[in-house]
């Protein structure tokens, strides 16, 4: 692989772990989400991967690598990895079937893309000669810049932190794909260090005494509240909602897994499945919607009975498959999902459900139903 790929993070993210694009990309690599979980990235609600320098790193040369077997070109895989291998192909047959050149020149691609390679053959050439450009580049020392260090116990990310001597924001600047104040060994069996804390760290790790976590992972058995999730785990519920990161007004569903406070009888580690797979759903603190069916009478239109049922007319159109400016025909069969009592039956309405009884007494029709359902 050509040795100036190593510079790319520079034009993707200029080294930004944390890095965020408004597409949400995510890293100093820049992966998409799907992307991502294609190359092994692992993101969940204990860490994500892409953030990782190592994981990251490894997925992104295996990518860059497939591009290239794609492409047969280093130009087109670095278009192909910043605009997407399906617009690089559509644009090299586009130019196939034009009869013109398909070089990374010649596509007609988005500016970013066309700057893309540019950019990073620029910082190549001051890298190789900041002379010639009266730049002035910090002196690196002829060591690795970090080192990792096995650990194979949970730990707290504040404790980690000082074991290493080092600050908490200069730890998770060189561990960034954390997503919660402890570091799942399970999952992340090492941790990196800068070159000079590596040694203290392993030391400091082998002597410390006491409990390594505070936190642990909890599958919530059944769907409850914020509040209930916050007296079985025994802490405070604006803290259990801060950690987890809960929104007001949203109930936990069943089986999501939280992060509460590890009491002095747990011994395990969370397990490297709970680990990898652990995922937080949510439902909304609401009334169960009930189904409410009836037939229409000769005034009803979508926006009649949403206002009756105090709805929007979009989702009554939804729920009937109409527009939203559709006048209902006298006899239709209305579906309304709602949270509150089904309102008294409109004059019309009475009279055509009056009209269509004799066919209830046949096909079970011509009735005002109500049961609880979901839409």
């Amino acid at each position: 692989m050509p040795s100036e790929l190593a510079l790319l993070p520079f034009i993707e993210s200029a080294f930004v772990t944390h890095a965020v694009s408004s597409a949400k990309a995510t890293g100093m690599w820049q992966f998409m989400p799907a992307t991502g979980r294609d190359f092994d990235l692992k993101q969940n609600i204990f860490r994500d991967d892409r953030r990782d320098v190592l994981a990251s790193t490894r997925a992104a040369l295996d990518y860059l690598g497939r591009l290239y077997k794609m492409f047969g070109d280093w130009h087109l895989a670095l278009a192909a990895y910043n605009w997407g291998p399906g617009n690089v192909q559509k644009a090299v047959a586009r130019n196939q079937r034009l009869g013109l050149p398909t070089d990374y020149e010649s596509l007609r691609i988005p500016d970013e893309t066309r700057y893309y390679v540019p950019k990073l053959q620029a910082v190549k050439n001051i890298v190789l000669n900041p002379d010639r450009y009266a730049l002035g580049l910090p002196p690196v020392s002829n060591h690795p810049y970090f080192l990792s260090v096995k650990i194979d116990r949970d730990i707290d990310v504040e404790l980690a932190a000082r074991l290493a001597g080092i600050s908490l924001e200069t730890f998770q600047q060189f561990n960034p794909q954390m997503n919660k104040p402890v570091i799942l060994a399970a999952a992340t069996p090492q941790v990196l260090l800068p070159y000079d804390q590596a040694s203290a760290f392993a030391g400091n790790l082998e002597r410390h005494e006491g409990p390594m976590a505070s936190w642990t992972a909890w599958v919530v058995p059944k769907t409850m509240s914020p509040a209930e999730a916050a007296r079985r785990s025994g802490m405070a519920e604006a803290t259990l909602r801060d950690v987890n990161r809960i929104p007001p007004k949203m109930l936990v569903k069943a089986g999501s897994t939280l992060l509460v406070p590890r009491g002095e009888h747990v011994v395990a580690d969370v397990s490297e499945r709970l680990a990898d797979t652990a995922a937080l759903n949510l439902a909304p603190d609401a009334p169960p919607l009930r189904r409410v069916s009836f037939r229409a009478g000769k005034a009803d239109t979508v926006a009649s009975v949403a206002a009756r049922y105090r709805v929007k007319a979009e989702q009554v159109a939804q729920w009937n498959k109409v527009a939203s400016s559709a006048r209902f025909k006298p006899g239709h069969a209305i579906v309304v999902y709602t949270a509150t009592a089904a309102p008294a039956a409109t004059k019309q309405a009475r009279l055509a459900t009056a009209k269509a009884a004799p066919k209830a007494a046949k096909g079970g029709r011509g009735r005002t139903v109500v049961a609880a359902a979901n839409p």
